[in-house]
């Protein structure tokens, strides 16, 4: 079973790009919190990757401070970096968002609050 839930804020904007195979992508980090015994609290920032509809919406409604909830699993990529170096990321590939905050990119006052896009969103 590989299932991850996560809610926390993004550290920047999502970055967006087209592959070259047209598909969209959109790569941002989410700040969670965790606290320990002693209520000591740490912040670990996680990598999300969203693709197709749903990078189009995260691109759409998140902004650097946004607090997302994300559903997905687990992924671990390694590539060859231009110094030589193997380099890996374990990053959360995203199957739902929900939008906890105000759409920040909107310039419409009738935009929603919290759209929820999920498997059943995605075309393909």
């Amino acid at each position: 079973m590989n299932n991850v839930s996560l809610i926390g804020r993004l550290g920047k904007d999502p970055e967006v790009r087209n592959t070259s195979s047209g598909k969209t992508v959109a790569n941002f980090t989410i700040a969670v919190d965790q606290y320990g015994s002693g209520g000591r609290k740490t912040t670990s920032w996680i990598p999300v990757q969203a693709w197709e509809k749903l990078a189009e919406q995260a691109a759409k409604y998140l902004a650097k401070g946004s607090q997302v909830a994300v559903e997905g699993r687990l992924q671990q990529r390694s590539w060859e970096d231009q110094g030589g170096n193997t380099r890996s990321v374990l990053e959360v590939v995203a199957d739902r968002l929900d939008f906890l905050t105000k759409a920040a990119k909107s310039t419409s006052q009738s935009e929603f609050d919290g759209p929820t896009i999920g498997d059943d969103d995605i075309p393909f």
